[in-house]
């Protein structure tokens, strides 16, 4: 390993680019040399005095340079831009069609990357890992390689979270990490809390653990703080589970102050929150999650689902304090052993090379643009949506029935999906969760929207007499 120690006022840019600037600067001095390992992140970090995330920045900037290069339990090295533009990756020549087939219209998927640029890097990325192969077909210890996780707290830190090592975990999934956590906090028979219109996920696993789950009054912002000390005080609840931002299904995301009130009451009756955070990334903007406001209450499952692909399996757990550390790791590794290392190689490495936030990037815009489409072709008032997010939430009437509906409309190939499946308790309102995402393109979803409100504008038996 090369003992590189850079001068960083030898460079008046921000620290995370003069790091970059010096790693460029002495490569073309003969300070460094095509072949020498850079020292590790977070040694560089203790070293220069400065945090480890700003490091973590420099070498990404680096990478993206052409400058170095990163290998799985490897380390990173210096390539210099020459040999980096020698390198050719070999790509797939065709798809297998029996997988491009294999496609669910229901579920709330994220527009797919189409720009022929961001999907070379992507290619490129599961090339440069497939290099190094042999050691991802092994088993590893759960919750990821010191390099993994040192990229989740890249990517975590995006959502103003700085927690140590220690309490990150990679865990393949959201949904088993959520198993786990409330198979820790809850005993068959008690009970758990969430919205009254809540993620699907989360009333399978509650009937899995057979937990009883209480849903809570909710309005536009969310859960109502006074349900939820009601709650409290009447059902002594384990837990309480919440989907706070671009919440799934309904779009709505729980502003600041509604966060600091529902924080408040939790620290009251000490009751955790598991925050499942899968659309946190999206927004520019989004409000400061709830383990940014409780860490010491808080569950955080930054899945990696919505926000860079659903294949990846992979979820960011920050566990609120040490003493969670050890029961959530024996309750994950009885239930998963560990995640794909082929999948946190991937990951990582699409995160420090930058194309993670290409792909998040590409989700935000394309689906800004497919709810332009859905404004310009719906009328104003009958759908609840956020203008970033990816689903609506689609209140019917007009003697529409969401089974009629859901009916019609999976008759044209749109995702929809009826409230019964989100509705936790009392009788489900007629309303639908109708996805533009997932590998349908623009063209299609313009006809399918089309078709969808020309339904709307009559009654269902007109509609139900064309087929």
């Amino acid at each position: 390993m090369k003992d590189w120690h850079p001068d960083l006022s030898r460079s008046s840019s921000p620290r995370y680019i003069a790091i970059a600037d010096l790693i460029e600067m002495d490569l073309r001095s003969g300070v460094l040399a095509a072949g020498d390992r850079l020292p590790p992140q977070r040694a560089l970090a203790k070293r220069l005095n400065i945090d480890f995330t700003t490091v973590a920045r420099g070498y990404v900037e680096a990478q993206k340079r052409g400058l170095v290069d990163s290998h799985v339990g490897r380390g990173t090295f210096v390539v210099g831009r020459q040999a980096r533009e020698r390198r050719s990756f070999a790509l797939a020549a065709a798809s297998d069609p029996r997988r491009a087939s294999a496609i669910d219209f229901s579920m709330n998927l994220p527009p797919e990357p189409s720009d022929p640029d961001l999907l070379a890097r992507m290619q490129e990325g599961m090339s440069a890992v497939a290099v190094d192969i042999i050691p991802l077909l092994r088993y590893q210890g759960f919750g990821g390689l010191g390099m993994d996780k040192d990229a989740a707290a890249i990517w975590l830190s995006r959502r103003g979270l700085n927690p140590a090592q220690e309490r990150i975990f990679v865990t393949p999934g959201a949904h088993p990490a959520l198993l786990a956590i409330f198979g820790l906090l809850a005993k068959p028979g008690e009970t758990v809390l969430s919205e009254n219109i809540t993620y699907p996920g989360m009333r399978s696993i509650a009937a899995q653990l057979r937990l009883n789950l209480a849903g809570l009054a909710m309005d536009d912002e969310g859960v109502l703080p006074e349900a939820f000390e009601e709650s409290c005080e009447r059902l002594r609840p384990k837990a309480l589970y919440l989907n706070p931002t671009l919440q799934n299904p309904t779009t709505l995301t729980i502003p600041q102050t509604r966060r600091e009130a529902i924080a408040a009451i939790a620290r009251k009756y000490r009751v955790p929150i598991i925050e499942d955070d899968a659309y946190g990334f999206i927004p520019l903007d989004a409000p400061m999650p709830m383990a940014a406001i409780a860490p010491d209450l808080t569950w955080h499952i930054g899945g990696l689902a919505k926000c860079i692909g659903a294949g990846l399996r992979l979820a960011f757990v920050v566990a609120p304090d040490t003493r969670s550390i050890w029961p959530f790791v024996s309750a994950m590794r009885s239930n998963n052993v560990m995640a794909s290392p082929l999948n946190m190689a991937l990951a990582t490495r699409w995160i420090e090379d930058g194309t993670a936030d290409g792909i998040l990037r590409f989700i935000r815009a394309e689906a800004a643009a497919r709810q332009g489409m859905v404004a310009d072709i719906l009328p104003s008032g009958s759908y609840r949506a956020d203008p970033i997010s990816f689903n609506i939430w689609l209140p019917l009437a007009g003697g529409w029935t969401r089974a009629t509906f859901g009916s019609h409309m999976r008759n044209a190939g749109i995702g929809v999906v009826a409230s019964d499946a989100f509705t936790v308790e009392g009788i489900a309102p007629e309303a639908v969760r109708v996805c533009l995402g997932g590998p349908i393109g623009r063209e299609a979803l313009k006809g399918a929207l089309n078709f969808m409100a020309h339904a709307l504008q009559g009654p269902p038996e007109l509609a139900a007499s064309f087929f």
